[in-house]
C-alpha cells in the first residue's frame, strides 16, 4: 500500500511540475512574434525577440522530459490499476 501511495504522490508532482512548465512556456511565448526585422531601427525588437527565442529554446528540453516522465509514470498508474482489477476477480 505504501508503493501505491508513493506512485501516486510522484505522479502527482509529475503532473503537476509538467502543467507548470507548459504555463511558463506559454505565458513567455505569448509575445514571441515570427516576423523578418530588415531595417536597421528595429534592431530593439529584433533583440528583444531573440531574447525570448533563447530562453524559450532552453526551456524546451525541459518541457520534452518532463512531458515524457509524466507519460511514463500515467502508463505505470494504469498498468498498475489494471492489474489490480484483474487479481481481483
Amino acid at each position: 500500500m505504501v508503493l501505491v501511495m508513493w506512485m501516486l504522490s510522484v505522479w502527482g508532482a509529475s503532473l503537476a511540475l509538467t502543467v507548470a512548465v507548459i504555463v511558463y512556456a506559454a505565458r513567455l511565448g505569448r509575445n514571441e512574434e515570427e516576423q523578418i526585422f530588415l531595417a536597421e531601427s528595429s534592431r530593439h525588437e529584433r533583440l528583444e525577440q531573440e531574447a525570448i527565442a533563447a530562453r524559450l529554446g532552453k526551456i524546451r528540453p525541459v518541457k520534452r522530459v518532463l512531458m515524457g516522465f509524466a507519460g511514463v509514470m500515467t502508463v505505470l498508474v494504469v498498468v498498475y490499476f489494471v492489474i489490480n482489477v484483474f487479481q481481483q476477480f
